[in-house]
């Protein structure tokens, strides 16, 4: 298998569908070479969603993008740097779940090739860590802006440590994503197969 897939653990409770996936690299001094994604491999570890949309962003340092989803058309996503490294966080948002609120975060880095898979009923965010990165993700479903959601970037209940990989950055967001609510403990968002139920 090209491919070893970590599952991801919070205090001690496995959060069912997230992972993290180190893809096998051959290189040498002419350069690497690595399968970002096969659909045999992928399956074989029972990860049998299909992507239908491939995206990919570039930001500078400081760059903090989250936290995001979609309400109508939830999207899992599999996550990595092209170039450089972030900090990437999911957080779940499935009633009902033993890890419901929980964050887990992983580094992103280019040199390492690592990917996160972050199923449907999460929210995600990322932070840049170096000069510059490159973005890639691949979807489960396609984006649709009538069903943008978010939750504060800082929300103390979740309490994603961001500054603790980075404490000399100073985080660098967009209007939108400073008006994000906080989460509620007590709200509904989504089912445990990741759907909507908010509504």
């Amino acid at each position: 298998m090209a491919f070893e897939f970590k599952k991801c653990v919070a205090d001690g409770v496995e959060i069912k569908g997230l992972y993290e996936i180190q893809p096998k690299v051959f290189g040498d001094s002419r350069g690497y070479f690595f399968e970002v994604y096969s659909e045999r491999d992928f399956f074989d570890a029972g990860l049998t969603m299909r992507f239908v949309q491939d995206n990919q962003s570039a930001s500078s340092k400081g760059v903090l993008r989250g936290l995001h989803f979609q309400t109508k058309h939830p999207q899992g996503k599999l996550v990595r740097a092209v170039y450089g490294r972030v900090y990437d966080v999911a957080v779940d948002l499935r009633c009902g779940s033993p890890t419901f609120g929980k964050s887990y975060a992983v580094v992103l880095d280019c040199e390492k090739q690592n990917q996160f898979y972050i199923p449907e009923g999460f929210a995600h965010g990322f932070y840049v860590l170096s000069d510059s990165a490159v973005f890639a993700y691949k979807c489960t479903d396609f984006y649709d802006p009538k069903g943008e959601g978010g939750l504060m970037w800082n929300d103390p209940t979740i309490g994603v440590d961001w500054k603790s990989v980075a404490p000399e950055i100073e985080p660098l967001l967009s209007e939108k994503d400073t008006r994000h609510p906080a989460f509620d403990k007590n709200g509904r968002y989504f089912d445990l197969n990741g759907k909507w139920i908010g509504d």
